[in-house]
């Protein structure tokens, strides 16, 4: 029966009973026999019977209302590749009854993560995908979702332990790794290294601390310690002129600083502060192809890019909703996407495309 497609009425041929029967015995309504059900669930189980659930999906006019919990992008322009994603998803999917409705904060304020955290839960969708940037003030509201059975995907930042149907993004420990690998590459004499995180409270920023760890983990496991010093620094663009203090003091400090590591999308203000100060013999390594990071790419200005692929991880995002929703699917609890290592040389090929960027994983 593996290569034949069983359809209902060959299930009521075989168990003597009508397709009504079958029917009523596949969506449990109705009034069946104990004794006809067992035959016809057994039949069904004989002949690997496996519904049309997309063609059942098409027939209904059920809607799904899925809840999207992401920051805004006219305050982080990260955030609009997966609003783009979603939306791109949403669209694709608005056949089998997907609407998505967007809940927008600011994700420099997390009393407006709060406020729109709170007005999902009260509006109550039928599932939610979210980046929780705010570990600690996200983990009250999985436990609310989880007691009122409402599925949540997550992306960007991975947290295990709250119990997703699904993780989308990259694995942050392992790009911290590649990373270290990376400089080490392309530095092998000893120098000092900087680890620069922005606009980031690294205590509740648990991608990033993955991150810094999959980085530092890599110098460890490979006996390079002693060759290389690794400072940290945080750094926050609120404050224009102490973003500069700062970042001066500690490359003054160290001239030996050969290579910086942004954990964020935001390499391209260290670039930027470099290029003002003339100093070309840093190497920076940062993430995700913004404008702006393309631009100090092209010019050599970063060396490289790791694509996390935002647009992807809000397109699959909600495609796994739909797939737990509306297909009743087992959906994987982790889905990695690749780790993309973008330079001046083969950027072209991640910016002219767009669909292939996120659609070909």
């Amino acid at each position: 029966m593996k290569n034949k497609i069983v359809r209902i009425k060959d299930i009521a041929e075989k168990a003597k009973v009508s397709t009504g029967t079958v029917d009523r015995v596949l969506h449990k309504r109705g009034r069946v026999s104990k004794k006809v059900e067992e035959k016809v669930l057994k039949i069904i189980e004989e002949m690997d019977y496996e519904p049309n659930l997309m063609a059942r999906a098409l027939g209904s006019n059920k809607i799904y209302q899925i809840a999207a919990l992401i920051p805004d992008h006219k305050t982080d322009s990260y955030w609009y590749a997966p609003k783009a994603g979603i939306e791109k998803a949403e669209k694709d999917l608005k056949q089998y009854g997907i609407v998505v409705q967007q809940y927008i904060f600011n994700p420099y304020d997390v009393e407006s993560f709060i406020t729109q955290a709170n007005q999902l839960t009260k509006d109550n969708p039928d599932g939610i995908i979210l980046s929780p940037i705010f570990y600690r003030e996200t983990l009250p509201f999985f436990e609310k979702w989880k007691a009122a059975e409402i599925p949540f995907v997550l992306f960007n930042t991975q947290i295990a332990e709250c119990e997703p149907i699904s993780y989308i993004g990259q694995d942050s420990y392992q790009s911290g790794f590649l990373a270290g690998k990376l400089i080490q590459y392309g530095q092998p004499d000893p120098c000092s290294i900087l680890i620069a995180h922005i606009d980031e409270e690294i205590s509740n920023a648990a991608h990033l601390l993955k991150k810094e760890q999959g980085f530092r983990n890599y110098f460890a496991q490979n006996n390079l310690e002693h060759q290389y010093k690794i400072l940290r620094i945080e750094l926050n663009r609120s404050n224009p002129a102490l973003f500069i203090t700062q970042l001066d003091d500690v490359i003054d400090s160290t001239p030996d600083i050969s290579s910086i590591f942004v954990t964020t999308s935001k390499a391209h203000e260290i670039a930027r502060h470099l290029e003002q100060r003339h100093i070309k013999h840093i190497k920076i390594i940062g993430y995700d192809l913004m404008p702006a990071n393309l631009h100090f790419l092209n010019k050599g200005a970063i060396s490289f890019l790791i694509n996390q692929n935002p647009k992807g991880q809000g397109y699959w995002g909600i495609y796994q909703l739909t797939d737990h929703l509306v297909f009743k699917k087992e959906v994987p609890i982790i889905k990695y996407l690749p780790l993309d290592i973008v330079t001046k040389e083969n950027m072209n090929y991640y910016v002219d495309d767009e669909d292939t960027i996120y659609l070909n994983i």
